[in-house]
């Protein structure tokens, strides 16, 4: 347990953004499996978009890191095309 002021609110801000941080990975990894359980051309297609764009974000805010992104939506439109 930090005993200086500064690393105690650190240490709250860490929590605090760590929190976020999860909760944002499970809102990818849920939209990732949304995509990839569409059985439709059209409804695969609007959900690769919206995880397209939380992809996206969070490859801008090196939430994930952009190569993986990029693999990600490479594999996940593959996908997409394959049903149409």
């Amino acid at each position: 347990m930090p005993n200086i002021k500064s690393a105690k609110k650190r240490m709250q801000l860490s929590a605090k953004a760590r929190a976020h941080n999860r909760s944002e990975r499970a809102r990818i990894r849920t939209a990732i499996k949304r995509v990839r359980e569409a059985t439709a051309a059209d409804v695969g297609q609007e959900r690769l978009r919206e995880a397209v764009s939380l992809l996206d974000r969070a490859a801008t805010r090196r939430l994930v890191h952009p190569n993986r992104v990029a693999r990600i939506k490479s594999g996940l439109t593959r996908h997409v095309q394959a049903l149409a």
